[in-house]
């Protein structure tokens, strides 16, 4: 089950939430686990912008982003 970052917008704690990614598609709302505000985000980091790339794979239809076809991901460039 994949781990997602999440950091709070109140006392700016950074914790991992797992979820399965049904769980995800219909949108987490995690509570912080030091203060409990349910005022987050998620953090973008490395581990999942390597996943996403793979999931596509060279050839793919997938888009890999808004960058995609600069030559600015491994399956866009020439």
């Amino acid at each position: 089950m994949p781990l997602y970052d999440f950091q709070c917008a109140h006392c700016k704690t950074v914790f991992e939430v797992q979820a399965t990614f049904k769980e995800k598609d219909a949108g987490l709302e995690p509570q912080c686990p030091h203060c409990n505000s349910r005022r987050t985000h998620q953090l973008l980091t490395s581990g999942q912008f390597l996943r996403r790339s793979e999931v596509g794979g060279p050839g793919s239809s997938q888009s890999c982003g808004p960058n995609c076809g600069r030559g600015s991901c491994a399956n866009c460039r020439n």
